[in-house]
């Protein structure tokens, strides 16, 4: 039983899919499916970084904000004939690795909880995509910033290529590298694991400062699929994210969770949320389909923790 527990999601997906797929004909195309993996992706890189966050016992509700003002800054280097496309790239990297530093730094110097200081950040970032912009789209982007997030290579979306090499990237980051043991370790028992030599601080500002980045990295492309800037970008991102690591089975209590559950986790979102636009039913019931769905992986992870 615990090995099939750990292939459900994957089980429930693949139902899904087919459940969807007799439900209406226009899904189980490779033009749809492709759409839903593009759509995904914005979301799943998001749900990578809070994911090394919540293992470790965190959360990050800045990152939605975080997607605002560094699509902002990116998009302010980005006009045409002004800067190579890497520098709009890395200014925007940059802001958001701050970001993810600051919170580590916060939480680890202070004993204020991280819900409260990614709280205040998610304020700040938001303010600051405001001021930066001027409350007004930034426009006028050149065409290789716009390629990285709305182009294609060989007909594959630049977004799920990106997607691809991140997730196997996040993946080693996760299980093959000490600093990934290191998350789990404090996340599973904090007390024990600095008795055991571990420098809490630093694998938490790894933690928040990868999650910053993450969440640049998501700005960016956002910015460049939309083709502007809007400060406005990303309200309610943070959201979509934690749940999909939620219900890919990352525990909120810590210690536990993996990169493809996050992924299968953001994909179950997809596909639920393209399924029910093709049956035409309205945002309203897909917010309450949603809340049902995390609940209920919730409510499953914790069953799946073994009793006092």
């Amino acid at each position: 039983m615990r090995n099939i527990g750990k292939y459900v999601l994957l089980i429930v997906l693949v139902a899904i899919c087919i459940a969807l797929s007799m439900t209406t004909p226009r899904f189980f195309t490779i033009q749809n499916l492709m759409i839903i993996v593009t759509q995904v992706s914005i979301n799943a890189l998001l749900a990578f970084g809070v994911t090394f966050v919540i293992i470790t016992g965190g959360i990050d509700l800045s990152i939605g904000s975080i997607v605002a003002v560094t699509g902002v800054v990116a998009a302010s280097f980005a006009h045409a004939d002004t800067y190579p496309v890497i520098v709009p790239i890395g200014v925007g990297l940059l802001a958001g690795l701050l970001f993810g530093a600051f919170n580590g730094f916060v939480v680890t110097r202070t004993k204020v909880p991280p819900f409260i200081v990614t709280l205040g950040t998610m304020t700040i970032g938001r303010g600051l995509a405001l001021i930066l912009s001027k409350g007004r789209p930034i426009s006028n982007l050149s065409d290789s910033f716009n390629f990285i997030g709305g182009g294609k290579v060989l007909g594959v979306p630049t977004l799920i290529i990106i997607l691809v090499v991140f997730f196997g990237i996040c993946t080693v980051i996760l299980k093959k590298t000490v600093i990934g043991r290191y998350m789990y370790a404090v996340g599973g028992n904090e007390q024990a694991a600095k008795a055991s030599g571990i420098q809490l601080s630093k694998v938490k500002m790894v933690v928040y400062t990868l999650c910053g980045g993450l969440a640049a990295l998501a700005g960016i492309l956002l910015t460049s699929r939309i083709t502007t800037g809007q400060p406005n970008a990303g309200a309610g991102f943070e959201l979509d994210a934690i749940a999909a690591a939620i219900i890919g089975g990352t525990s909120t209590s810590g210690g536990a969770g993996t990169m493809i559950g996050t992924l299968l986790g953001a994909l179950l979102i997809g596909v639920i949320s393209n399924g029910l636009d093709l049956l035409n039913v309205t945002s309203y019931y897909q917010q309450v389909v949603m809340g049902v769905i995390i609940i209920g992986a919730v409510v499953l992870n914790s069953l799946k923790q073994p009793s006092n």
